[in-house]
C-alpha cells in the first residue's frame, strides 16, 4: 500500500512533467510558426511594395517623357510662329521702306510744282500790277478815284431801283388790300376761337358750425396733415365761416378729396385711421364713377369698341373744365357736330365722330406728363389700338402737326365751333390780351429782334430777327433764352412753342 501511495506521487509527478515539457515544446513550436508566417507576410508586403515603386518609377518615367517630348514639341512649334513672324515684320519693313521712297518721291515733286507754282504767280502778280498801271494811264484816275465813282454810279442806280419798288408795292397793296385783309381777319378768329385752358384749381366744403374745423385740423395737426398727405391735396382753413376749402390741381384727386372730406364730417369720426380708409374707398368709387361716365359719353355720341383705358381716362374729362365748358360734354357735342360735318361733305362719319370724341383726350393725362394735351393724347389713343387716322386728328387739331386727312379739318372745325358758341365758355378777355402781350414783350426785349407775334391762342410766339445782326447759330440761341424767360417769368397751360425766323431777303427785277 505504501508502494502504491509513492508511486502514485511518482507518476503524478512524471505526468506533471511530461504535461510541462509538451506546452513548453507546443510554445515553441507555435511561436515559430507564428513568427514564420510573420516574416512570411513582412516579405510579401515588402516585395508589393518594391513591384509598386517599380510601377511608380516607370509611371513617374514615361509621364516626363511625355512632358519632354510635349515641350519639345511646343518650343518647336513657338520656333516656327516667331519665324513667320519675323518673315512677316521683314516684309512689312520692305514695304515701308518703299513707301516711304514713293512719298520722298511725291514730296520733292510736289516742291518742284510748288517751286513752278510761286513762279507762275510772282509773274502774275507783276502783270497785274503792269495792268493796272496800264488802266490808270488810259483813264487818267488812280484805283481810288475809280472805286468812289463807281460808288456814286452804283448809289444813284439804287436809289431809282427803290423809288420804283416803292411804287411798286404800293401799287400792289392798294390792289391786294381789301383781300389781304379779309384774310388776316379770318384766320384771327379762326386762332382766337381755339381752346384755351383756365383751370379752376379749389373747392369749398361747407362745415355745419365752427367747431368742425378744429376736429378737421386736429390735435397738433395731425389730422389734417394725415388727410393731406393720404388725399394728397392742400387744404385750406381759413377764417371763412363754417367752410374749408381744398386746392389741387388734379380734378379728380380734388374731387376724390371733397367727397371723403364731406363723409367725414357727417360720420363725425375724424382721426387719421379712418381718414386713409375713407379716402381709399372714395377712390375705388371714384374709379368705378370715372368709368360710368366714360362709358355714358361713348354711347352718347355713338362710339363702341373704345379700350377700357380710354374709357376711364375720358371719364376724367367730366372734372374738367375750359372757360367754364366742361370738357367731356364739349367732347360729345364736338363729336356730334364733326359726324354731321363729315355726312354732309362726304367725309368718313365714323372716323371723324371718333376724331371729335377723342380730341382733347389729352386734357386727361396733361398733368401728369410734360408736352401738350394734342400730342400725349395721340399717343396714349394709338397705345390702345386706335388707327392712325384718328391719332393724327387728335394730334393735329391745334396745327401742332400736319393734318393728313380732310376729317382732321372737320374736327378742327366742329371744336372751335363747340367751344365758340354762345354762352359755351367765359373767357377772361382782360386776362387772355395781357398773357399775349406779356409774350410779345419777353420776345421784343431781346437785342436783334425786329418783329414777335403770339399766334395759336398763346401757344405760339413767332419772332422775325434781324439778319444783319443774328446768325443762324445765335438765332438757335435766342430761342432758348426766351423759352426760359417763359418758363420763369409766366405762368400757362400746356406748353409755348417758341420759333425764331431769320431771313435774307435779295430782290432784283429784269428790265
Amino acid at each position: 500500500m505504501n508502494w502504491i501511495q509513492n508511486n502514485w506521487f511518482l507518476m503524478v509527478g512524471v505526468t506533471v512533467a511530461a504535461v510541462v515539457i509538451l506546452t513548453i515544446i507546443f510554445v515553441k513550436v507555435f511561436k515559430a510558426r507564428y513568427l514564420r508566417d510573420r516574416q512570411n507576410e513582412a516579405d510579401a508586403i515588402l516585395a508589393a511594395a518594391q513591384e509598386k515603386a517599380r510601377a511608380m518609377e516607370m509611371a513617374a518615367k514615361d509621364d516626363s517623357l511625355r512632358m519632354m517630348k510635349s515641350s519639345e514639341e511646343e518650343l518647336a512649334r513657338r520656333r516656327g510662329d516667331l519665324n513667320q513672324e519675323e518673315e512677316r515684320l521683314q516684309r512689312r519693313r520692305a514695304e515701308l521702306d518703299t513707301r516711304v521712297d514713293k512719298l520722298e518721291q511725291k514730296e520733292a515733286a510736289l516742291n518742284k510744282r510748288q517751286s513752278s507754282l510761286d513762279r507762275k504767280a510772282n509773274e502774275l502778280d507783276k502783270q497785274e500790277a503792269e495792268q493796272v498801271q496800264e488802266l490808270e494811264r488810259i483813264a487818267q484816275m488812280s484805283r481810288d478815284e475809280a472805286h468812289d465813282e463807281l460808288l456814286v454810279f452804283a448809289e444813284k442806280e439804287a436809289q431809282a431801283d427803290v423809288a420804283r419798288i416803292i411804287r411798286q408795292i404800293e401799287n400792289e397793296a392798294r390792289q391786294e388790300g381789301e383781300k389781304r385783309a379779309r384774310e388776316i381777319v379770318a384766320d384771327s378768329i379762326q386762332r382766337v376761337a381755339s381752346d384755351h385752358v383756365a383751370e379752376v384749381s379749389t373747392k369749398v366744403v361747407p362745415l355745419p358750425n365752427e367747431e368742425m374745423k378744429g376736429r378737421i385740423v386736429g390735435r397738433n395737426g395731425r389730422n389734417i396733415r394725415a388727410f393731406e398727405q393720404a388725399a394728397g391735396v392742400d387744404v385750406i382753413v381759413d377764417d371763412t365761416p363754417e367752410a374749408v376749402t381744398i386746392s389741387c390741381f388734379d380734378s379728380v384727386r380734388r374731387e376724390i378729396a371733397r367727397r371723403s372730406l364731406e363723409r367725414l364730417i357727417l360720420d363725425g369720426r375724424i382721426h387719421p385711421a379712418y381718414i386713409e380708409k375713407v379716402l381709399n374707398e372714395e377712390q375705388r368709387e371714384m374709379e368705378r364713377s370715372l368709368v360710368e361716365a366714360g362709358e355714358e359719353a361713348a354711347y352718347d355720341a355713338g362710339i363702341a369698341g373704345l379700350h377700357h383705358e380710354i374709357i376711364k381716362k375720358m371719364g376724367r374729362l367730366k372734372f374738367r373744365t375750359s372757360y367754364g365748358q366742361n370738357q367731356l360734354a364739349h367732347a360729345v357735342e364736338s363729336s356730334k357736330l364733326a359726324s354731321v360735318i363729315a355726312a354732309e361733305l362726304g367725309a368718313n362719319v365714323e372716323v371723324a365722330k371718333l376724331g371729335g370724341f377723342l380730341h382733347d383726350l389729352g386734357k386727361a393725362i396733361d398733368h401728369d406728363t410734360e408736352g401738350t394735351h394734342a400730342q400725349l393724347g395721340a399717343e396714349f389713343a394709338g397705345r390702345y389700338g386706335v388707327n392712325k387716322t384718328v391719332c393724327n386728328i387728335i394730334a393735329s387739331h391745334h396745327r401742332e402737326v400736319e393734318q393728313d386727312s380732310v376729317e382732321a379739318v372737320i374736327v378742327e372745325a366742329a371744336d372751335a365751333i363747340s367751344g365758340a358758341r354762345p354762352g359755351a365758355r367765359r373767357e377772361d378777355l382782360e386776362q387772355y390780351i395781357k398773357r399775349l402781350k406779356a409774350l410779345e414783350e419777353i420776345a421784343n426785349s431781346y437785342k436783334g429782334v425786329e418783329q414777335s407775334y403770339a399766334i395759336q391762342a398763346g401757344r405760339e410766339v413767332r419772332i422775325m430777327v434781324k439778319p444783319e445782326d443774328i446768325d443762324d447759330l445765335t438765332a438757335t440761341r435766342l430761342a432758348r433764352d426766351i423759352a426760359r424767360n417763359i418758363e420763369e417769368s409766366m405762368q400757362y397751360p400746356g406748353q409755348i412753342k417758341v420759333t425764331v425766323i431769320r431771313e435774307t431777303r435779295a430782290v432784283d427785277y429784269a428790265k
